[in-house]
């Protein structure tokens, strides 16, 4: 019995929470606030299109790494492609995007604080995967540990297998979580505009 519940999988639903009031609690403060640079300034402008170049690049980047572990998490040890640089890409490529939210916003703090509470989180449930993952795998997922980072990737490990096959189910499911990113590009440009003409009021300015 003590054996079974030292191998149960990490409960998803308390990193699911923690994202979700993370979420509504960086919502409520960036619709409060405004870029401390003028909307029209060119620091903003380059600011807003880096992000939104990040948040790209967090939705290319976890449906690549879908089309490795999809159907598979907690089943197989997947340790090709994005798994074979970083343990965990899935939360780096979405720590990726809470960044280029921040800098959507055209807030250079926003993206700090935004990047590092999604990375403590994230880091936080990788560690405690990590410990399901070296208990059923053993041997093989202890190599696979020392060799490849837990969460920044280290492109120069880079391994392909021929035989990658993928669920459409979890591509399609990754494809519309990753347009709830691109969705936040819209929403602020409406949330600036409704600053401008006064229908929301600023209480806090953020560089």
């Amino acid at each position: 019995m003590e054996k079974a519940l030292e191998i149960r999988p990490f409960h998803q639903l308390k990193r699911l929470r923690a994202v979700q009031l993370g979420a509504i609690l960086s919502a409520a403060v960036l619709v409060a606030s405004r870029p401390a640079w003028n909307e029209d300034a060119l620091a903003h402008e380059v600011i807003e299109m880096v992000g939104l170049a990040l948040v790209l690049a967090c939705v290319v980047g976890r449906l690549w790494s879908i089309l490795y572990v999809g159907g598979k998490k907690n089943e197989e040890l997947v340790a090709v492609g994005p798994y074979s640089i970083s343990r965990n890409p899935l939360y780096f490529f979405s720590t990726i995007g809470a960044i280029g939210i921040g800098m959507m916003f055209g807030s250079l703090i926003a993206a700090i604080v935004l990047g590092t509470a999604t990375y403590a989180v994230f880091a936080f449930t990788a560690s405690k995967e990590a410990m399901f993952l070296r208990a059923k795998f053993g041997a093989t997922y202890e190599a696979y540990e020392a060799r490849t980072p837990l969460f920044w990737p280290n492109p120069f490990l880079y391994a392909e297998s021929s035989d990658t096959r993928f669920s459409p189910r979890a591509l399609r499911r990754t494809f519309q979580d990753g347009l709830f990113f691109l969705a936040f590009f819209p929403a602020l440009e409406v949330v600036e505009y409704l600053r401008d003409i006064g229908a929301i009021p600023t209480l806090l300015r953020l560089y």
